[in-house]
């Protein structure tokens, strides 16, 4: 965080840095962060505001999805700029009254942050003033379980999320910290993955010849592991 005279500015965090830390009260109670998730995957995402549509449609995705992301070791937290009173009130809302693509009686379990004095969305960069000074972006922190930040992705206000490309990261991240692969575009569960180049697999003619079942090359910089 730099300061001056006439205003305080905040960096945004970037992928590989930790997680800034905070304690925050919640929909759930007080959460500190990371402390309370060590060993955890944690979605950190924020909304401009409750009793908004986009954001409603947003967060009974999520809710219906938690117990998928709780499968793969994935907390989810939400944070707004707006009050613990608005919060309840809002979600209480979306149970007893919004029905969505199916989707209806939706409890909202997992903490929403209040943050009415945007301190975490400030230290997130979540409160661009381009945008708005006044409510955050629609941010998405994936946080790995040593807390460093492996993906970041921001949509704008009039822009609902793709929750199941948010889940695809989650497994391709674990899959590629596991397997020490990296994934292709538009990757999906079972599909052949990417055996990175340096050191492999020899060199590139080792590479090239190598006539194993279990992967194949397209050329000396892009072979592949086939998947099961």
């Amino acid at each position: 965080m730099e300061t001056n005279n006439e205003e305080q500015k905040f960096t945004m965090p970037l992928i590989g840095d930790k997680a800034p830390s905070f304690t925050a009260n919640t929909t759930q109670g007080q959460i500190n962060f990371p402390e309370d998730y060590k060993g955890k995957w944690v979605i950190l995402f924020s909304h401009p505001a409750d009793f908004t549509p986009v954001c409603t449609t947003e967060f009974m995705t999520f809710a219906t999805m938690e117990e998928d992301f709780k499968k793969l070791n994935v907390q989810l937290i939400g944070l707004s700029v707006d009050s613990l009173y608005s919060h309840i009130a809002w979600l209480r809302t979306i149970q007893e009254k919004i029905e969505y693509k199916g989707m209806k009686n939706v409890e909202v379990k997992f903490p929403l942050i209040e943050d009415i004095s945007m301190n975490v969305a400030n230290k997130f960069g979540m409160i661009q003033p381009n945008s708005s000074t006044t409510q955050a972006v629609r941010a998405v922190f994936v946080i790995d379980p040593k807390a460093t930040i492996r993906t970041i992705l921001y949509y704008p206000a009039s822009t609902g999320r793709n929750f199941d490309e948010i889940k695809r990261i989650i497994i391709a991240l674990q899959k590629a910290d596991k397997e020490q692969i990296a994934t292709p575009a538009d990757w999906r569960p079972g599909e052949d993955v990417i055996i990175p180049p340096a050191g492999s697999c020899g060199t590139a003619k080792d590479r090239m010849e190598y006539k194993g079942e279990d992967r194949y090359c397209l050329d000396w910089f892009m072979c592949f592991k086939k998947e099961k």
